[in-house]
């Protein structure tokens, strides 16, 4: 059972189909120095087939537990127990199908979302959709670099600003796996979801959640359309959750496996990378889940319901629990969860660069560039803010990232529907339909965030 490479073509099936392109748009691969690199059984047992194609989806699973999903979660469990894990469910069931959509255009077009844009949209409108792209990498980074310098601060007692520096340097680290091999990438990143999932497993145990309020929690509520406040945490957790650069990471690293680039190869790819993504994002899942019912098992059965700050869980969890490595643990998966995600974020600045501006840069000095757009932001709204304020800070960039969501879920629901750039490979009406009504659903919570908080009636 041997492991082949197949010979690339410049063609796609997307690019056989009449109308479906640009002409003049251009054509390069996406991560060109790991393209098709990972090579696939083409026989034998299934799970050897998906193990080949298991990896993808954890890098984009970083995304969906990343430190703004802690800020919003803790805020949502500690504030109102186990109502907002329906939305938790929903934002995941969300995502599990659009991330489906990224990986279905990537391997059907051999075009990354950014690409797939470039090559349909006018030369402004692309320069815009960058730019709220660039705004979305932003506001996550601002999340994953004051997470990762806050737990540096509670393990090792590192300055806020040293944190945030040092988080900075994760473009080194980027360089160093990506040399060695997508794998070597993919390996570090599943590990330290390894230890995330682990930390969470201990805690949850000893927090001993009812397993009724759990359930009952993933029950749709009414009153978190009603509650204004619940309402803002919850499209925070949205957010938080379906984040709109990881559509594009998603759209590009699965074209590093090297199936056949044939319609039945692609077909079987997009099986593959399907069920690596569900599979990954049910570990999000848990994740997100674990952190507010830590927070409502904890802080909200204990009448600390005002607690959002990163660093007021970690001094409260250990004597509320009554274990005394409890805190510890919460440290080291926040830890762990800002590295990862600051690496996939630095990732997914340089696929967002190369596919809207089609620069001709090396790979090390685009990175460099990417992640310099997006930290510089963060490091002086962290110098400015200091200790205090960050879990509002952290929210509110949650905020930022559900209202660039249309801006990326709409072009790659447009471009997955469409069956003259997709061919055989265009989603069905039915999947179609409710991929709209999840972009429709985006569109509106945005649109009514953003109502009210011009007309003043939430503040962060």
């Amino acid at each position: 059972m041997d492991a082949r490479t197949p010979q690339m073509s410049p063609v796609s099936v997307a690019d056989t189909v009449s109308g479906g392109w640009r002409g003049d748009a251009g054509h390069a691969r996406s991560l060109p120095e790991v393209n098709a690199t990972v090579a696939v059984p083409t026989g034998g047992l299934w799970w050897r087939r998906l193990l080949a194609f298991a990896g993808p989806g954890y890098l984009v699973s970083v995304g969906y537990m990343d430190p703004g999903n802690w800020a919003t979660d803790l805020a949502g469990g500690s504030k109102f127990g186990y109502t907002l894990l329906s939305v938790i469910l929903l934002s995941n069931l969300m995502a599990i199908l659009l991330q489906a959509l990224a990986a279905r255009l990537g391997i059907a077009t051999d075009r990354d979302l950014a690409q797939a844009c470039r090559a349909t949209y006018s030369r402004p409108v692309n320069l815009l959709l960058w730019l709220a792209c660039e705004a979305a990498i932003i506001a996550c980074d601002l999340a994953e670099v004051i997470g990762t310098a806050i737990a540096l601060k509670l393990l090792f007692g590192i300055p806020l600003i040293g944190g945030a520096l040092l988080a900075a340097l994760d473009a080194f680290l980027m360089l160093l796996l990506m040399n060695r091999g997508f794998r070597f990438l993919e390996a570090f990143v599943i590990a330290l979801l390894i230890v995330i999932a682990v930390c969470f497993g201990v805690q949850i145990a000893a927090a001993a959640p009812p397993i009724a309020g759990v359930i009952g929690g993933f029950m749709p509520s009414r009153e978190i359309v009603t509650n204004p406040e619940m309402l803002y945490i919850a499209i925070g957790i949205i957010g938080a959750t379906v984040m709109p650069h990881n559509l594009y990471l998603h759209s590009s690293i699965v074209q590093t496996r090297a199936y056949p680039r044939t319609e039945a190869g692609r077909r079987d790819a997009i099986k593959w990378a399907t069920t690596d993504s569900t599979i990954a994002l049910m570990l999000a899942l848990f994740v997100n889940a674990a952190i507010l019912v830590l927070a409502a098992a904890t802080f909200h059965k204990s009448g600390h319901s005002d607690v959002a700050e990163i660093d007021q869980a970690f001094e409260l969890l250990s004597p509320l629990l009554g274990l005394g490595i409890a805190s510890t643990l919460f440290a080291v998966a926040l830890l762990a969860s800002g590295l990862n995600s600051t690496v996939t974020a630095t990732l997914a600045g340089q696929i967002v660069m190369q596919g809207f501006l089609d620069l001709k840069l090396p790979d090390w000095l685009q990175r460099l560039v990417t992640r310099g757009i997006a930290i510089v932001p963060v490091i002086v709204v962290a110098a400015l803010y200091g200790e205090s304020g960050t879990a509002q800070l952290l929210v509110f960039s949650q905020v930022v990232l559900s209202m660039q969501l249309p801006f990326a879920v709409i072009p790659l629901v447009r471009f997955v529907s469409d069956k003259r750039k997709m061919g055989a490979f265009a989603i069905s009406r039915p999947v179609a339909v409710a991929a709209w009504i999840v972009a429709g659903l985006i569109v509106i919570l945005n649109v009514k965030l953003l109502i009210d908080t011009i007309f003043g009636t939430w503040s962060v």
